[in-house]
């Protein structure tokens, strides 16, 4: 499974919506629910599922799902 599969798999879970389809160009304003709570608990389960962690610095460059995606794959590449 694609490092894309699984985020798209825990946004699915996190917004408790299995018919959300995560692209790179998505933003919280694409996703129902999309909060600064629920934003807090995606950052959880995404660095709970691959075993990562994000910096403040990281976390507030984050524009989209891209950016986020990115991030993922340069820590689990290491």
């Amino acid at each position: 499974m694609s490092t894309m599969e699984q985020l798209n798999d825990i946004f699915c879970q996190v917004f408790d919506d299995e018919d959300i389809k995560i692209a790179p160009e998505k933003t919280a304003n694409d996703i129902d629910g999309w909060d600064s709570l629920s934003h807090v608990n995606l950052i959880v389960a995404v660095e709970g599922h691959f075993g990562i962690r994000f910096t403040q610095k990281e976390l507030l460059t984050f524009k989209n799902v891209g950016d986020l995606l990115k991030a993922i794959e340069s820590k689990i590449n290491k």
